[in-house]
């Protein structure tokens, strides 16, 4: 994430809705890939769900849209007469917008699915049994991506709720913006699966993009991951099809490449990565990650980055990084 400033000079965020020196009213224009003040312009206006308190990205006031770019993107939101839930809608458009915010800086096609039905995206966010069973008895709402639409299960912005399944599950990492990165990596699969050039690779690094889903995640589950999973995918869950390991390997480009803009922003590194070679962001993030995990263990955390990137990772990541290129032609 890139740094952003007030007009009184002070340092102002991404979520920010205000700014917290001089009090102005601020906001994030995607046009303009910044966040601006309010104050004195006629030229933008708040989404209108920045009256839920969810939202804090700009729009034109002309627009017939009275949602902003982000926000138009939103098939189903959260049932606000729940409780909680207006809250864990913010959780969840902070990382929804901090997912876009990358895909924009990347440059990748993203055109809503009222836009594009074909291949358009959209989001759902989902409540089942566990959030208000008398209303969704017997609803069980998995996360995950079909036909251009990424579902995410409320309850996966309750941060009790996801630390618990993540203890279930075993997982090493589990965070709401990580659930957003790894479903975008189906839906942007989703456009590549045509190209016959990006699918031959894909079966070279990943396997056979077609074998059967469910029965791959039900021995996953049942026998859990290969004893040398580490050797060759990013995760023990990438282990459990080919299609998953491309969407966590995706993830974690998107990961690599926000953490590395947000060290360049505090002088850390001394090129973007969207000017460096991918040989180059390697090299940066293996001295950056460390630097981050010995961070962490010095004021009591655990490691904020629990992986090792393995010479197949490390392909399977450069092919990543091709296949966003090959995206951009796509627009």
């Amino acid at each position: 994430m890139r740094r952003f400033q007030c007009t009184c000079g002070e340092p102002i965020f991404f979520d920010n809705h205000q700014c917290l020196n001089c009090g102005a009213r601020v906001g994030f224009d995607p046009e303009s890939m910044t966040m601006l003040p309010l104050e004195g312009r006629s030229d933008l206006t708040y989404c209108n769900n920045h009256d839920h308190g969810v939202c804090n990205w700009l729009r034109p006031p002309a627009s017939a849209e009275s949602l902003c770019r982000a926000c138009h993107f939103n098939r189903t939101i959260p049932n606000l007469a729940l409780p909680h839930n207006t809250e864990r809608w913010a959780a969840l458009e902070r990382a929804k917008k901090r997912l876009l915010y990358s895909l924009y800086r990347l440059e990748l096609p993203m055109t809503d699915g009222w836009q594009d039905p074909g291949q358009g995206l959209l989001f759902d966010f989902l409540d089942d049994a566990r959030t208000q069973p008398e209303s969704y008895p017997d609803t069980f709402i998995t996360s995950g991506f079909a036909g251009g639409v990424i579902t995410i299960n409320v309850l996966e912005a309750d941060d009790v709720a996801r630390t618990t399944a993540q203890a279930e599950l075993r997982e090493r990492y589990r965070t709401l913006l990580g659930h957003f990165r790894h479903e975008s990596g189906h839906y942007f699969w989703s456009l590549l699966s045509e190209d016959e050039k990006a699918t031959g690779m894909f079966a070279d690094l990943f396997g056979d993009a077609s074998a059967e889903y469910r029965q791959s995640l039900e021995h996953y589950y049942d026998k859990g991951p290969p004893a040398d999973w580490e050797q060759r995918y990013i995760s023990a869950y990438a282990s459990s099809h080919p299609l998953e390991d491309w969407a966590e390997t995706w993830s974690h480009y998107l990961l690599m490449h926000d953490a590395l803009e947000t060290a360049h922003a505090h002088g850390l590194i001394d090129t973007p990565p969207l000017a460096s070679a991918f040989v180059e962001r390697i090299s940066q993030w293996q001295v950056v990650s460390v630097g981050l995990n010995e961070m962490n263990q010095s004021v009591g955390r655990e490691d904020a980055y629990p992986f090792v990137i393995s010479v197949q990772v490390r392909n399977k990541l450069a092919y990543v990084d091709a296949m966003i290129s090959r995206l951009r032609t796509l627009q």
